[in-house]
């Protein structure tokens, strides 16, 4: 069973459709005795990083997840669930869950400060992504393979041996992160057809070492 995380941060039913389309048995769930009891935890999101942090303190699911990584449950971060497992983000200046040191930024920072016009925030649609590391999620994928992204902000990990894979919008970014028993994709698996697909049934059967 995987428990995909609710805490008031966007339409989680199409996680839920695509976990079911591959035959994963799921549910969508704020109920912290369902998440510690599931075999493995999606944490998606769309939304504000400042609101997205009020809403699980306060339904306590920000413990809930900390223990589940910590505990070896295995993990994968979705889009605002990718953002703010950092430490901080310059969306609300927000104070995050800190499983992995490093902070969110923003494109339109970024881009000021290099100087870089003509791209739209947010960046919105087909990119693909570069696999820095062999991961066993991210097996079977082409490197032609293309997945959805909708996001104006981007995970920076301080160790770069935690970014699995990066895409490329005006700058390099990290759009994989993770560690251990933890991965988390900046862009949306449940939206991005056939590969995206390939990750959640490559997850679903994940054993982290």
């Amino acid at each position: 069973m995987i428990a995909i995380i609710d805490y008031d941060a966007g339409n989680l039913t199409s996680v839920s459709r695509a976990l079911s389309h591959i035959g994963v048995e799921n549910v969508i769930t704020n109920d912290i005795k369902l998440i510690v009891s599931a075999e493995r935890i999606i944490f998606p999101g769309v939304g504000a990083a400042g609101s997205a942090m009020q809403s699980l303190i306060r339904l306590g699911l920000d413990t809930a997840i900390r223990q589940a990584v910590d505990g070896g449950k295995p993990v994968l971060g979705i889009c605002l669930g990718t953002q703010i497992i950092l430490q901080k983000s310059e969306e609300n200046q927000a104070k995050c869950l800190g499983i992995i040191d490093g902070s969110t930024l923003a494109f339109s920072e970024i881009f000021r400060e290099k100087g870089i016009k003509g791209l739209k925030i947010p960046h919105m649609g087909w990119n693909q992504i570069s696999l820095k590391t062999e991961h066993p999620v991210f097996a079977g994928l082409k490197e032609t393979d293309e997945f959805y992204f909708v996001h104006g902000y981007y995970p920076w990990p301080e160790n770069s041996r935690q970014v699995i894979a990066t895409t490329d919008y005006g700058i390099s970014f990290p759009s994989v992160i993770g560690m251990n028993n933890l991965v988390a994709t900046q862009f949306h698996p449940e939206k991005s057809g056939n590969p995206g697909l390939t990750i959640l049934k490559n997850f679903s059967s994940w054993e982290p070492c």
